[in-house]
């Protein structure tokens, strides 16, 4: 990914972080908090290639590799776009000016997608941004920003770290599981999927695959990458000691780490039902390659993360909706939380399940 000679465009900040061309001046070969002097640790001579270097690191954690290399893409167009500096030529006050500049990118036609709609990062409407940054994306954005500064200082790149200067807000403790769909949420969740029509061919595998996704995300408490790059074939038996067959789930997360889930009764219930609709076997066999989750339709691919996601906020949507048809403030407070719900609140849900009924899950 090294730079060559060509500008970078002065008007639309449309080119992603792998495609990016940066001219001379403001490549960093020369910045201003450049590590001069010193035996550096990596190769890179620019600023792009030493981001490049400090993404490498995360290469085997998709997600992670996404959202850092997202903020670093940000960042490194807006210091050379808007600013006009190599990345390593930024100040403390630089980074001040770009926090604010989270909160609202300007002017919007160079820096937003239109109407918030997002596109594949090689599509002519690709910008940075989806819109402005909600206080918490922007205290993650610096947070990633201060880690890869830090790490540039430590590979010899860079002389500072801009951002250590920050103020670091001293923050109250939160409780520790505070994103918690209680029993009485989660009935309403159940309630609102059990709503749903299922009338024609499509509607009926629609709820069948509902079902199937929200008991999967609660009672095994995977995570939404986790549910798309998974199959079946993850579902295996085994004879417990006392000579009774119990079915097992395991998983490949977060940094190819394989975990063993304990897959209930009401688990295996439920995979019968969908993978009945779906026209399969009740249980799987080991080696099968069906995803966990199908689209709807004959086709036997995977869905992305994005789709899993939409779908999972699409059914707490529905369920505030119909919470608040109940009318009453103390309805619209528990609306308004149901409709802050996502798959990470039923994730700690699911572990404090595991923890009051004493389920071991075997990494």
């Amino acid at each position: 990914m090294a730079s060559n000679d060509v500008p970078v465009a002065a008007g639309i900040a449309s080119s992603p972080f792998e495609a990016v061309r940066i001219s001379p001046e403001l490549d960093g070969r020369t910045g201003t908090n450049r590590a001069m002097g010193n035996r550096p640790q990596i190769a890179a001579t620019n600023d792009v290639d030493a981001i490049t270097a400090w993404l490498a690191r995360f290469m085997d954690s998709p997600n992670t590799f996404s959202n850092y290399r997202k903020e670093a893409e940000r960042l490194l167009l807006w210091s050379t776009l808007a600013v006009q500096k190599p990345v390593s030529s930024l100040t403390h006050e630089d980074l001040l000016v770009y926090q604010h500049f989270l909160s609202d990118p300007q002017p919007a036609a160079q820096w937003v997608m239109r109407s918030g709609r997002k596109v594949g990062r090689t599509h002519a409407d690709w910008r940075p941004f989806a819109g402005s940054l909600a206080p918490t994306s922007r205290r993650q954005a610096v947070i990633i920003l201060n880690g890869m500064f830090s790490w540039l200082v430590t590979a010899g790149y860079l002389a500072g770290n801009p951002l250590s200067l920050s103020r670091q807000r001293a923050r109250k403790a939160k409780p520790r599981i505070t994103r918690y769909l209680d029993e009485e949420a989660w009935t309403e969740v159940k309630l609102a999927i059990d709503a749903l029509p299922r009338d024609s061919d499509r509607e009926r595998e629609h709820y069948f695959r509902l079902r199937w996704l929200f008991t999967l995300l609660y009672l095994c408490g995977l995570r939404i990458s986790e549910v798309t790059q998974n199959t079946m074939g993850g579902f295996f038996c085994r004879r417990d000691k006392d000579g009774e067959e119990r079915w097992w789930l395991e998983v490949t997360g977060k940094g190819e780490k394989t975990r063993i889930i304990p897959a209930t009764h009401e688990l295996m219930v439920e995979l019968a039902r969908y993978r009945r609709e779906k026209g399969l076997a009740p249980f799987p066999h080991p080696d099968e390659t069906t995803p966990l989750l199908l689209p709807i339709g004959r086709q036997t691919r995977a869905l992305t993360r994005a789709a899993v996601h939409s779908i999972v906020k699409q059914v707490f949507k529905g369920a505030a909706d119909r919470t608040r048809a109940h009318g009453g403030a103390e309805m619209e407070s528990k609306a308004q939380r149901v409709e802050q719900a996502s798959a990470h609140w039923l994730r700690h849900t699911a572990g404090s399940n595991m923890a009051n009924n004493n389920v071991v899950v075997v990494k």
